[in-house]
């Protein structure tokens, strides 16, 4: 073999064949420019799809993502608004109740360290007359030191100045109940302003 290639060349003319001779290398090296723009192209397609697919993942991704935290969000919101009448009872009626149920208790264990101050001097507390007898009857059964009580209309139910002396400590678990149920309130505020999709 030659190393040569010939070809014919058919033109309008099919009375004239026409041959054309390519060299063998030039042939190749036509077949390996060829193969070479192929595979190019082929792996400009292949970055393409898959830039394309991770897009388009992405996208997707992203989606999800939205539409969970859309239903995170929307179910929270459902469990705290059926939470709020419990909780906003609990602050309006129970926890006030509870705080009359124990300033005694707390009174009492107030009394504790002015007892051991002045075993002989009187301790004047000061409380609203509703509170009297709750707080009389815990401290009828508890030694401990002279107790003068005054009542103080003006004062909360659940506040209460224990005095001896000079020195005075106040009690106001009006204000602690207060502070809970404001606390309460501001929380569920916000979902009010949330608009309930459903």
């Amino acid at each position: 073999m030659s190393g040569r290639l010939r070809l014919e060349v058919f033109g309008q003319d099919t009375n004239a064949a026409e041959t054309v001779v390519i060299e063998a290398a030039a042939m190749e090296e036509a077949r390996l420019a060829s193969f070479e723009a192929g595979y190019a192209a082929g792996w400009e397609d292949a970055m393409a799809a898959q830039k394309e697919e991770r897009s388009s993942v992405s996208a997707d991704l992203a989606r999800s993502l939205q539409a969970l935290s859309f239903t995170y969000h929307e179910a929270r919101a459902h469990v705290l608004a059926a939470l709020q009448p419990l909780l906003v009872a609990l602050v309006s009626r129970v926890l006030p109740g509870m705080a009359r149920d124990n300033l005694a208790p707390i009174v009492a264990e107030a009394l504790r360290p002015l007892a051991e101050l002045a075993a002989d001097t009187p301790v004047t507390i000061e409380l609203n007359p509703a509170a009297r007898p709750a707080l009389e009857a815990l401290l009828a059964g508890h030694p401990g030191p002279p107790v003068r009580l005054v009542e103080e209309p003006t004062l909360g139910e659940g506040q209460v100045y224990l005095r001896l002396g000079d020195r005075e400590d106040h009690i106001d678990l009006d204000h602690v109940t207060d502070t809970i149920r404001a606390a309460v309130t501001g929380f569920f505020h916000p979902l009010e302003e949330i608009p309930q999709h459903g």
